[in-house]
């Protein structure tokens, strides 16, 4: 059965603590967004913090991705060794 990119996100955030801070600070940077966007009038820090947020969010996702890609390719990699023993016994 193959696993999908949401289990595996569950089982990092279960059980990998540096994916769970890298998901913390990306929900928290995504919070003062939804904060920021709740004011009705913007100064040029308000702007500046916008896109340092928005930059923060992608950097902190790109992170989060690695290490799934890395699960990923682990999980694939132990799959194959099982498949290839079950091959030798037969």
């Amino acid at each position: 059965m193959p696993i999908t990119t949401h289990d595996i996100r569950q089982a990092l955030l279960e059980n990998d603590q540096e994916f769970r801070r890298l998901a913390e600070e990306h929900s928290r940077c995504e919070c003062q967004l939804q904060d920021l966007v709740k004011q009705s009038y913007w100064n040029v820090e308000d702007l500046a913090l916008e896109v340092s947020l928005k930059k923060m969010k992608l950097l902190l996702k790109d992170q989060m991705e690695l290490i799934v890609a890395r699960h990923r390719q682990n999980q694939t990699a132990v799959i194959e060794v099982q498949l290839r023993q079950r091959q030798v016994h037969y």
